[in-house]
């Protein structure tokens, strides 16, 4: 048997083995949304961590870093600052409030925050939650697909309904729990593929007597910081890849680990391990790119698809059974941040609309059965746009990436720390990040290319900004909300 289908077959297999034995702990609407707040701060910390870095960390970011050069360096630098401010900014007072006010989920808190808003703020969220998520599922399934083709040779179509069907199962049968642990043992696989490969593609490169070097002396605008631009153009190149750290504070997916640690205090702990995951995390990605580079020519992966660079590197340069484990790397990237959207797709539908917007009285059995009935139908919608859609996974993270990034990163971080936060400034920030996201983004369908200058990552992110602002200064609540509303 093909010892990389042995590493591949085992980590599916300990994935599956989780949610079996998490089943048992979900009994509660607390416990399938949230682990009933009681998680070990590194099984959050590294779900956090595994969740916000999806495929797109081990596939895109490498084939953007190979396809573009050092100016992918910016995007690294930005991820991880946007990771740190998240977690000294956000993590403690998020973690605080929730719990103050019995929120379970994002929309939740910002309808209990803001009461008099609190139905047209629940629909809100809940609408812009799905209609991004179904772009970054995906995303996931469609990485899913290129990595066991390139692996397995199987047909892209069947690789993701592979990828969909296990995360499905385990999500649906554990919920958090069983999402937070298998996101523990994804992390350590993602970290470990991200400093293992590198390190032995620079050592590949030296016993063939080349260098990252020899790529950049072949190509020499991959070895500019601003991709061979100058001028306003060099520091929109700077600025737009800097601006994916923006996202960090708006992802509701990565958030909700905040909510889950069991003490505040464990938070100080976890910002330190997030932080170095992050630094050795992307510095690999971007290395794997490099390293790219002088190895490959573009042409000689499938349709010039570069985003096959890692599972093929891996397969090249590593016995068998270690490549079968690191390209579960990959697959352990897209089921870590596809099962965590799941999740939160399903709180959007289940607990908020069904639960709280509608006033539906279920028992606590009830709502989880619910749950997962929700879980299995978003899985099977991600599942069917990804089969449909032809865009790479960058391209598809980076959208859905802003549109969430701008709809809630302003709002939460401002109503955190701004007491002149209103409910209609929120309500309004969440309209506006959402729709300059799909008009900026689609404006080269009407010939328009200002997203080649400035991406909608930065316009979208300070038009809410913005928006949230002057509309609390303009329309200002009547009052502060009573203390433990449930909205």
């Amino acid at each position: 048997m093909d010892p990389v289908l042995i590493g591949f077959v085992v980590y599916l297999a300990v994935v599956l083995v989780a949610g079996t034995l998490t089943y048992r702990l979900t009994k509660t609407q607390e416990d399938f949304l949230l682990a009933g707040r009681r998680l070990n701060v590194w099984v959050a910390t590294f779900s956090e961590r595994a969740s916000g870095e999806s495929v797109w960390l081990l596939l895109g970011l490498p084939a953007a870093a190979m396809t573009a050069g050092l100016v992918e360096v910016w995007t690294a630098l930005g991820s991880v600052a946007g990771i740190a401010f998240a977690w000294w900014v956000v993590a403690a007072p998020l973690r605080r409030e929730t719990e103050r006010f019995d929120a379970l989920t994002l929309p939740e808190y910002f309808s209990a925050r803001f009461g008099a808003h609190a139905n047209a703020i629940r629909i809100a969220a809940t609408g812009i939650t799905l209609f991004f998520y179904a772009f970054y599922l995906a995303a996931q399934f469609n990485g899913a697909g290129k990595i066991l083709d390139v692996t397995f040779d199987i047909p892209p179509q069947w690789g993701m309904a592979i990828g969909a069907a296990v995360v499905i199962l385990y999500t649906m049968a554990g919920g958090f729990f069983a999402v937070a642990w298998t996101d523990l043992i994804q992390a350590i696989i993602m970290i470990a593929t991200l400093v293992i490969l590198p390190v032995v593609g620079l050592y590949e490169l030296d016993q063939r007597g080349s260098s990252l070097g020899a790529g950049f002396h072949e190509f020499p605008n991959l070895a500019s910081w601003t991709g061979g631009k100058s001028g306003l153009a060099a520091l929109a190149a700077i600025v737009g890849g800097m601006s994916w750290g923006f996202g960090y504070s708006g992802q509701p997916h990565t958030v909700t680990r905040f909510m889950s640690v069991r003490d505040e205090q464990q938070i100080k702990v976890g910002r330190i391990i997030a932080v170095v995951w992050a630094v050795l995390a992307f510095t690999g990605a971007v290395l794997i790119g490099l390293v790219g580079i002088s190895m490959y020519e573009i042409m000689s992966f499938d349709n010039g698809d570069v985003e096959h660079l890692m599972p093929r590197m891996a397969v090249d340069l590593l016995p068998g059974w270690l490549a079968g484990i690191l390209v579960s790397g990959a697959i352990a990237a897209m089921m870590s941040t596809a099962d965590s959207q799941l999740l939160v797709g399903t709180s959007a539908v289940a607990e908020d609309v069904i639960h709280k917007g509608m006033k539906k009285d279920l028992s606590p059995k009830q709502l989880v059965t619910l749950s997962r009935v929700v879980t299995l139908g978003l899985g099977l919608a991600g599942f069917l746009l990804a089969i449909t859609s032809d865009k790479l996974v960058f391209a598809l993270v980076s959208y859905a990436w802003s549109g969430l990034a701008a709809s809630f990163g302003p709002a939460l971080v401002l109503t955190l720390h701004w007491r002149g936060t209103s409910g209609r400034g929120v309500l309004a920030g969440m309209v506006v990040g959402a729709a300059s996201t799909v008009i900026w983004g689609n404006l080269g369908y009407l010939g328009i290319y200002w997203g080649e200058v400035l991406s909608e990552r930065v316009v979208s992110f300070f038009l809410a900004l913005f928006t949230v602002v002057v509309v609390s200064r303009l329309r200002p609540d009547a009052s502060q909300p009573a203390r433990g509303a449930a909205g």
